[in-house]
């Protein structure tokens, strides 16, 4: 076992960087789950209708090639965030609580997800990984940084934006290197 500072502090850098490399390559991506996927694709069938229009969880499902249970599942768990509320009864079904243009996609990622990103320096996470090099790191504010750029990201963006397909003016992040210089 490597008990070097600076050996582990390089082998941990290298790894970074060969993840970062693979990143850029299309080889290695930031993925959310798929009922991330489904829930925001739900919630913006239901966005496509005036508001308070109320949506059955069958209809939502079956026009999305979803299952019904997964659907209701979904929506359940956007109903314990705030985001939907279901009534009962001839013209019950889900609804959205408040207007899509009010909705934003951090707030859908966070009921889903717990987080848009997960910083795995952080102490609620720190303790449930092995990370023998902490007090080393110098990429703890990289990870700080992603998740702000995100959370800023995803604050911008409406479920209005979604359902309306609005979402050509955001801007595709770029990963750009400098030039290898010649020795």
């Amino acid at each position: 076992m490597v008990t070097d500072p600076f050996k582990i502090a390089m082998n941990w850098t290298k790894t970074v960087w060969f993840a970062i490399l693979q990143s850029y390559r299309g080889e290695l991506n930031m993925r959310y789950t798929t009922k991330t996927e489904y829930g925001v694709i739900c919630l913006a069938h239901m966005a496509k209708k005036p508001w308070p229009g109320a949506s059955v969880a069958k209809e939502i499902a079956e026009h999305e090639g979803f299952s019904v249970t997964f659907t209701e599942k979904i929506l359940q768990g956007l109903r314990r965030a705030g985001i939907t509320t279901s009534q009962q009864g001839n013209k019950g079904g889900w609804t959205l609580t408040r207007p899509s243009s009010e909705i934003t996609l951090k707030e859908i990622i966070e009921a889903l997800e717990g987080s848009t990103f997960e910083a795995f320096c952080d102490i609620k996470h720190r303790k449930s990984i092995v990370c023998t090099h902490f007090s080393l790191c110098k990429l703890k504010p990289v990870w700080y940084k992603t998740q702000k750029t995100l959370d800023e990201l995803y604050e911008k963006i409406t479920l209005e934006m979604i359902a309306e397909d609005r979402l050509g003016g955001v801007p595709k992040p770029e990963l750009v290197f400098a030039p290898r210089k010649k020795p």
